[in-house]
């Protein structure tokens, strides 16, 4: 009975995250038509579009090889694990062993390479320049990433998610400018990696501006759905991973009780709402750049990270 009972705990984290991600979108884009001044769509609007999508006929190139028709679903469970393995309301799951930050980052990245390898396999000028783009956000995001993961493991003497977040939650590590900068540097490559403003525009359509869009215009129907659904799911994955490091308040012990994890569960609403929420009003009060300063926005995640490693060397040197 208690693998059954940890099993099903499991499987309800993934069920959630699945079911959390498109209400996640669904919730900024509100906020930020009420910040407008605007009614804006329902919550459940990306629902409705993933069910139009999903009721569609595809349409394919003539030139597009096997490789884009099986694009999507790789993605798809790429990030759908990898957002599955971030612990939401509980730590020391049945699969938290698995649930090592560079593992995480692997599988973003391999999700990232085959929706890369999609925008260039048709050979449309959009998806060539949407692919280029993403690759160079991700030359500059990964190594920012990896320092974070570098100064949170040498804090928590682990990159196991469920180690990091009971050792944060516990209160030992304290109050920490190391971890202040790894976080501000995490946010700027959270903003990056899911094309968020300022370095792209979900609601728009711009041939020279856009970055992620270019790389899926040829895709339709129930392909395009598990794409956007992968979309949604990497938002919620970063706002997990924001809420699981640095706010693990709430967050049920390993073999904890019914209660302990229905209080997680709510803490865990509590803090996709509050992210989403400050999602909405950074990006109401705040203009796209240029494509050529995207760069430049995240070398300072790059170095903000690096800077924290190095002043949690200073500090332990003391």
């Amino acid at each position: 009975m208690a693998m059954i009972a940890t099993l099903a705990v499991q499987a309800a984290q993934m069920l959630l995250v699945l079911a959390l991600a498109p209400l996640l979108v669904g919730f900024v884009r509100k906020v930020k038509a009420r910040l407008l001044r605007r009614q804006g769509p329902p919550l459940i609007q990306p629902y409705r579009d993933l069910i139009r999508l999903m009721r569609k006929d595809v349409v394919l190139a003539n030139s597009a090889s096997w490789l884009f028709r099986a694009i999507p679903y790789l993605i798809f469970a790429a990030t759908w694990v990898a957002a599955a393995l971030v612990p939401t309301f509980a730590t020391g799951l049945m699969f938290s062993w698995s649930a090592d930050l560079i593992v995480i980052i692997a599988l973003l990245g391999l999700a990232r390479f085959f929706l890369a390898l999609a925008g260039l396999d048709v050979g449309t000028s959009f998806g060539g320049i949407g692919s280029s783009r993403e690759v160079m956000i991700a030359s500059l995001a990964e190594p920012a990433m990896l320092m974070i993961v570098f100064t949170l493991a040498l804090v928590a003497g682990s990159t196991q998610l469920s180690t990091m977040a009971e050792f944060l939650a516990s209160g030992q590590a304290g109050l920490r400018f190391s971890l202040g900068l790894a976080l501000i540097a995490l946010i700027i490559v959270a903003i990056a990696e899911n094309a968020r403003i300022p370095v792209d525009n979900p609601a728009t359509h711009l041939e020279l501006t856009m970055v992620h869009e270019a790389m899926v215009l040829e895709y339709s129907g129930r392909h395009l759905a598990l794409i956007d659904l992968s979309a949604e799911l990497k938002l919620l994955l970063y706002v997990s991973l924001i809420a699981c490091l640095f706010m693990p308040w709430g967050i049920a012990a390993p073999d904890a009780g019914l209660t302990a994890m229905l209080i997680g569960v709510a803490a865990y609403f509590a803090k996709l709402a509050g992210g989403g929420f400050l999602l909405a009003v950074f990006e109401t009060s705040i203009a796209k750049m240029r494509v050529f300063r995207v760069p430049e926005f995240l070398g300072a995640a790059l170095m903000l990270a690096l800077l924290a490693t190095l002043l949690l060397f200073v500090s332990r040197s003391l």
